[in-house]
């Protein structure tokens, strides 16, 4: 809702929202129809693996080529990436929550050898079984972030981080 909201006040409005899970899964299924290869970066331990897994078994021929969990120090934040750049997948997933994928990405999108780059925040929780989705009724009025946030009130410290985002809109669609 974000994202729709702010680029319809920049001037860009979207023809419609598609929610990162929805769109992790179109772009899982056209990865196996292309033969694209997917690498997964992020979520807990195991996690990304379970998500591949149940990926794999309802996408038949897609090629994950690597998986790395979320919980990195410096050094290995230096392996992932050298790793990242000999496989060369097609598509790098990223599930580290925002706005650590987005900041992540940001500073490596240079040095990374992939043709799609993604953040997906919590998706792959969800698609390894981890986290429930929205019911559907969350899902039509498009309110799946306040459905997080009453189901997981951890979640409430990011969404103070809000008016942050609203007040950096309205200043870059008005010129400043």
């Amino acid at each position: 809702v974000g994202v729709v909201w702010a680029a319809r006040r920049l001037g860009t409005p979207l023809k419609e929202r598609v929610p990162g899970i929805d769109l992790l899964e179109r772009l899982m299924a056209l990865a196996a129809a292309e033969e694209y290869t997917v690498y997964f970066l992020g979520s807990r331990p195991g996690v990304a693996q379970e998500a591949a897994r149940r990926l794999q078994k309802r996408y038949l021929g897609l090629k994950i080529i690597g998986i790395c969990h979320g919980y990195f120090d410096v050094e290995k934040e230096r392996e992932i990436l050298a790793e990242v750049q000999a496989l060369k997948p097609d598509i790098l997933v990223v599930a580290l929550g925002a706005p650590k994928q987005e900041l992540w990405l940001t500073q490596y999108r240079q040095q990374l050898p992939v043709r799609v780059a993604i953040g997906v925040g919590g998706s792959l929780d969800v698609m390894a079984g981890e986290v429930k989705r929205a019911p559907a009724v969350w899902q039509r009025l498009g309110l799946e972030w306040l459905y997080r946030i009453v189901t997981e009130p951890k979640r409430l410290k990011r969404a103070w981080q809000l008016p942050r985002f609203v007040w950096m809109v309205l200043r870059s669609a008005l010129g400043g």
